[in-house]
């Protein structure tokens, strides 16, 4: 079996020497270079699997080198060795592509992981694979949109990168799902991904949630536990609602990030931990950002790469596609029959809002099974607002227009969207909405069952 080949490009002579070594004993053959010109010649000359490069280099830099192999070798994978507290730079490389980066002094551990992870991507699928990989990920993420198009095309190539990427989007978009094929489609497919909603751990536990703790530390530790990093390490941990961390735990996670280690409570010594980052929310971390509840530098490191995932509202072509498979996933598990939706019932669904996206349209459909007569799931069924798809319009706009929808209908869709957000800030806690909001729990009851939510 043929042994991958690796390009080394750094000016110093004991940094190559220290990378030859070690990949040779990881059974790759290497060639280095002391400047970006030779690296270039070095290039042209051979297939490469693999790229390292130093950022700061006599006659140019990493980054320039990185726009030269992106512009004439975009499936070899690179990563930037930067120097320590350059973080900035090595950030600028992931953004234009750059697989990962690595910091000197180098960690002789964290190398090696890269360097298996990286490999992974060295042979490109083409033909039937790669067809296979892409409807695999069609099936998984629904609709023939041009937005729906586009954030496939996004996903597949991301996955190719280590770069953080924050997922941006409404509550119910299927920001997880986002977060879970970009995981599936990459290198550390057959490694652990975890999942963790930020907002639903205790802020006293957060600590040894996140890193772990070793027996004894504090009270109730009565045997060591391993954390969401160590649990996660060589695949992917999810930080979905990553803007409730409170102000603690962002300095740490900012560490853990930077340094690619972590420390459990109590123990002595940090562990290194090889684990692709990736967040969501539905809040707005960059306004968050100014209004001081979010950390800048943290922001910068999660939201290295931005990739939003459209609302249900903006892709109606999908709708008809989507509820179809719902209500067949619904019929499979519940072990029944697959229902029709009839023409009516579709052309409902396309012209309703879906303040909750995908998982509010789960949701009716689940309540419509429960109500049909066992036949075809009619537009009564859903016993949703007849009105057009003008109320999108009119929650954008903050306007009213009398000619386009009662003012009933207008007043019902803004109560019923301030009441789906507050439930979905809430994790569906309805004590602590009807707090927020302001009213009785028995008050908030009525509301839910009179706008269909319940």
């Amino acid at each position: 079996m043929k042994q991958p080949l690796t390009l080394i490009v750094d000016d110093e002579p004991d940094i190559r020497e220290l990378l030859e070594i070690t990949l040779s004993r990881m059974g790759i053959t290497t060639h280095s270079a002391a400047d970006v010109s030779s690296a270039k010649l070095l290039l042209v000359q051979q297939e490469f699997d693999l790229c390292l490069t130093d950022l700061h280099l006599p006659d140019g830099d990493g980054l320039q080198l990185l726009d030269y192999i992106q512009q004439y070798r975009p499936n070899l994978p690179v990563a930037v060795i930067s120097a320590h507290g350059n973080m900035d730079t090595a950030i600028k490389a992931m953004k234009k592509g750059a697989f990962d980066f690595i910091s000197k002094p180098v960690d002789l551990i964290t190398l090696r992981q890269l360097i298996s992870s990286a490999l992974k991507l060295s042979v490109t699928p083409t033909g039937p694979s790669l067809q296979l990989s892409r409807s695999s990920s069609v099936s998984r993420l629904l609709g023939k949109s041009e937005a729906m198009v586009q954030l496939r095309d996004k996903i597949e190539k991301l996955s190719r990168s280590q770069a953080p990427i924050h997922i941006k989007g409404e509550s119910g978009a299927g920001k997880e799902l986002v977060a879970k094929l970009i995981h599936q489609q990459g290198p550390r497919n057959d490694k652990p991904f975890i999942a963790v909603n930020c907002g639903a751990i205790p802020h006293e536990l957060m600590e040894s949630e996140f890193f772990g703790h070793k027996k004894g530390s504090f009270t109730g530790a009565v045997a060591d536990k391993q954390g969401l990093f160590q649990a996660a390490d060589g695949g992917t941990l999810f930080l979905d609602e990553i803007a409730d961390l409170p102000a603690v735990l962002q300095v740490k996670l900012l560490r853990a990030i930077q340094e690619k280690k972590v420390r459990a409570v109590g123990a002595q010594q940090e562990t290194p931990v090889d684990v692709r980052l990736l967040s969501a929310t539905h809040k707005d971390l960059a306004a968050m950002v100014k209004g001081g509840e979010f950390r800048q530098d943290l922001y910068y490191r999660v939201n290295v790469i931005e990739l939003l995932v459209p609302p249900l509202r903006s892709r109606i072509d999908d709708i008809a596609e989507l509820a179809r498979h719902l209500v067949s996933k619904l019929a499979a598990a519940n072990g029944l029959k697959s229902p029709k939706l009839s023409d009516e019932a579709i052309s409902v669904l396309k012209q309703y809002s879906f303040p909750g996206n995908v998982r509010e349209l789960e949701n009716i459909l689940e309540r419509a099974m429960a109500l049909y007569d066992g036949k075809v799931i009619t537009k009564e069924d859903l016993n949703l607002p007849i009105h057009s798809a003008t109320s999108s319009l009119l929650t954008q706009a903050g306007e009213y227009d009398p000619s386009q929808v009662s003012l009933e209908n207008y007043l019902e869709d803004i109560e019923k969207q301030a009441i789906c957000e507050a439930l979905e800030e809430n994790r569906w806690n309805k004590t602590a909405t009807a707090k927020q909001l302001g009213m009785t729990f028995r008050s908030l009851r009525y509301r839910l069952k009179k706008l269909g939510l319940e």
